[in-house]
């Protein structure tokens, strides 16, 4: 540990992210002492059948520490700005927040870092975890790396490989990434600041680089026609949200996990068969997709087996 050549007095952060990925990184650093001064999260917004105003989980973790908020709505405002140049925190920290103006990720004296959930410069974007999996990788992990201009593109100041199981979901890997990413934002901010660091420039070959865009409704439709292997990688890379997406009987039907047989199908793909007990099982181009928990539209989530007792196909 190197918390003990810190001057607390060098280290103001303020620390800026909004979704739950974020929440372990901010209870690092205020378990490494470190002072944070301003947390920075997006406004409250209507959500659920209600729509009652909801709060981000980086809001609710910063009320339960008792630490300043700010909600900006546009992050240019002049208020905004002023209010962080009167903060005058020496680091800015993000974590799953939005893309930041020069203005403000230019200010503090020591920058702004970031944490990313891919080994950088593989998977810039805004959905790594997804896409690693979706694309069958082996290996990913996370980054701490400075922010500039284009997103993603900074110098890196550490990293950390972690493997992807075979089985392994997104909301899997997230969970074990945002507690490795937490872990080495404490120790990265700790000799950063004692100027252990030496950054390192991204590579800058286009052609090699994989891509993490963020994904939308209409990016989550099961191609029957690719592969076992490809469809079960999408299935889990989009699982548990947004859920990988079909069609049964002219409804929706998001499939969160699935298995494989790898045999020679007789019918087209995206053809199904059941014994109406135990299976509903879609055709590829390779063999079948199992799907064993799923959720039909206007249904609740539930196993292969709980919906198959309650379903009568057409």
């Amino acid at each position: 540990m190197h918390t003990e050549k810190l001057n607390p007095e060098s280290c103001r952060i303020i620390f800026m992210g909004t979704p739950a990925f974020a929440v372990a990184s901010l209870k690092a650093l205020l378990d490494r002492g470190f002072p944070i001064v301003a947390v920075v999260t997006s406004p409250d917004k209507p959500a659920g059948r209600g729509m009652h105003m909801q709060k981000s989980d980086v809001k609710i973790f910063a009320e339960a520490h008792h630490l300043r908020i700010l909600q900006p709505v546009n992050l240019k405002a002049p208020e905004f700005v002023n209010t962080l140049k009167e903060i005058n925190a020496s680091l800015q920290v993000v974590v799953a927040f939005r893309m930041l103006p020069e203005v403000i990720w230019n200010m503090p004296p020591l920058g702004t870092i970031n944490v990313h959930a891919s080994l950088l410069p593989q998977y810039r974007g805004a959905a790594p975890i997804h896409h690693a999996i979706i694309n069958g990788e082996k290996e990913t992990g996370v980054t701490i790396f400075k922010l500039q201009h284009a997103i993603d593109t900074g110098n890196i100041l550490a990293s950390l490989k972690m493997p992807i199981g075979v089985q392994e979901t997104t909301g899997e890997l997230y969970d074990k990434l945002q507690h490795a990413g937490a872990h080495l934002l404490a120790e990265t901010v700790c000799k950063m600041i004692n100027k252990e660091l030496v950054e390192k420039a991204q590579e800058t070959n286009a052609l090699s680089l994989k891509t993490a865009p963020k994904i939308f409704k209409k990016d989550t439709l099961i191609s029957w026609n690719k592969s076992v292997d490809e469809v079960y990688n999408f299935i889990r890379g989009l699982s548990p949200y947004p859920a990988a997406q079909t069609f049964l009987d002219g409804k929706t039907l998001k499939i969160f996990s699935a298995s494989k047989e790898n045999a020679m199908p007789n019918g087209s793909p995206g053809d199904f068969l059941t014994d109406g007990k135990t299976f509903l099982k879609f055709t590829c181009n390779d063999g079948f997709i199992h799907a064993t928990d799923l959720q039909l539209e206007g249904k609740k989530r539930m196993s292969i087996e709980v919906f198959l007792k309650g379903y009568h196909f057409k």
